[in-house]
């Protein structure tokens, strides 16, 4: 008994170590990344120990992990007890990019800047957008940027310190939305349709089902592929593919059906990613980096945007696009008038038309159709907007919201580490409630 007892001891330490080793690289790995891109995308100064994006509330832990910061090569490399180092290399025009081996040299086109955004303030919405940069209660909102534009005009605006109107900050899961339009613009050029199976050359074995799956049913999150979407798990599917790897879509499109392509709807950051690589074999390898800027940014004028892409080459379009808040809502301005200028027509409006599988029709084609309940989905306040509201909504309080029929684009940046501190429901609210119908 005593040697099984120790045999179930060392086993029992084995694994333990094995995880606290896969759980520290992606702790480095979230840390190292999280650091070059606020950094070196957003230009933030910031404490590279104690910044709230790597050191606040639950991530109180990573003060354990040590960052070695390169300003000269802007690259952060992190490390717990000396053990699994990880880092982060910063490119123009591609941001950061976790790698563990020299990335190519890219030279950004040169953006193409539009005509600022006309500017008409109201008196009666300053007092909410002031708001929103207060701490009410016990958890920490952080709000960092508002934009609101009604008709194409921005009528409030406001910036926490140390961030300005030209400060990119990171959208998070809002990358989806962006992914979404991208995808559309190839549509549009015949290089895509929504019925094409048999996208990647991995699914196309004989008797592969995901050979199934139609490039609808990936924009609509009804893929079948099992995908573990839980952030509070450092070693979930989620968590592991942004930063436990080199090739994000690689990891997504290896997962096994776990439904019927087509048949179930659940929310996959894995999805979009799919998506990037889906599209990086459409446009060709020579083109990919800077398409992003020629398809959507550029035609737009979101001079300010950076999709990142992941070791591999391709674009992390679930989680990694920065944009100034202004850009953010050029975006949003685009689906507000119907896609015209940039997206094939009855592409916005398929994005947001409910997807059949997804339950009380809450989600279309990589929008949102109804708030979570982590953004206070489940309030009156949210009951009470209008039914042809559709939102982008990220980790840490991140949220884009399009209200055609009011002219009416809102867009909230912030480091909402509990979520739940944003209601975003309630500002809607009260921003409607302030503004001409």
């Amino acid at each position: 008994m005593q040697i099984v007892a120790a045999i179930l001891a060392g086993l029992a330490l084995a694994w333990a170590f094995s995880r606290l080793r896969r759980v520290a690289a992606v702790g480095c790995s979230y840390k190292a990344k999280a650091l070059a891109s606020a950094l070196f995308v957003s230009g933030l100064e910031t404490d590279a120990e104690n910044a709230p994006e790597i050191a606040d509330e639950a991530y109180r832990l990573m003060r354990l992990f040590k960052a070695r910061v390169d300003r000269e090569a802007k690259t952060v490399t992190v490390s717990f007890l000396g053990l699994q180092p990880r880092t982060a290399a910063y490119r123009p025009g591609l941001g950061a990019t976790l790698t563990a081996s020299p990335l190519p040299a890219f030279a950004p086109p040169a953006p193409v800047r539009a005509a600022e955004l006309p500017f008409a303030a109201s008196a009666a919405l300053r007092p909410v957008v002031e708001a929103a940069f207060t701490e009410p209660g016990p958890r920490r909102r952080r709000t960092r940027a508002i934009v609101v534009l009604q008709d194409g005009v921005v009528v409030g605006e406001g910036y926490a310190p140390g961030i300005t109107s030209a400060t990119p900050l990171n959208g998070w899961s809002m990358t989806k939305s962006v992914t979404g339009a991208l995808i559309g613009t190839l549509v549009g050029e015949g290089r895509l349709a929504l019925a094409d199976r048999k996208l990647l050359a991995q699914w196309r074995a004989p008797g592969d089902p995901r050979g199934e799956i139609a490039l609808e049913d990936l924009l609509r999150m009804r893929s079948g592929l099992r995908f573990s979407e839980v952030y509070a798990d450092p070693l979930s599917d989620v968590t592991r593919m942004l930063f436990d790897g080199h090739d994000a879509a690689g990891f997504a499109a290896s997962r096994p059906l776990e439904a019927p392509p087509g048949s179930a709807w659940k929310y996959s950051s894995g999805t979009t990613n799919i998506l990037s690589l889906i599209a990086r074999r459409a446009v060709g390898e020579a083109d990919y980096p800077s398409w992003p800027r020629r398809a959507l940014f550029d035609p737009l004028g979101m001079s300010s945007a950076v999709l990142e892409p992941d070791a591999s080459g391709t674009f992390v379009g679930s989680s990694f696009l920065f944009a100034t808040a202004r850009d953010w809502a050029r975006f949003g301005l685009l689906y507000a008038n119907g896609g015209r200028g940039a997206l094939p027509e009855g592409w916005a409006a398929f994005g947001a038309s409910p997807t059949p599988q997804a339950p009380d029709g809450k989600y279309g084609a990589h929008w949102w159709l109804k708030l979570s309940s982590e953004f206070g989905g489940a309030t009156g306040a949210a009951a009470a907007l209008p039914r042809d509201a559709f939102h982008a909504l990220g980790h840490e309080g991140q949220c884009l919201t399009v209200i055609p029929s009011r002219r009416l684009v809102v867009v909230r940046l912030g480091l909402s580490i509990d979520i739940k501190a944003w209601d975003h429901a309630a500002f809607l609210k009260d921003v409607l409630a302030a503004l001409p119908a």
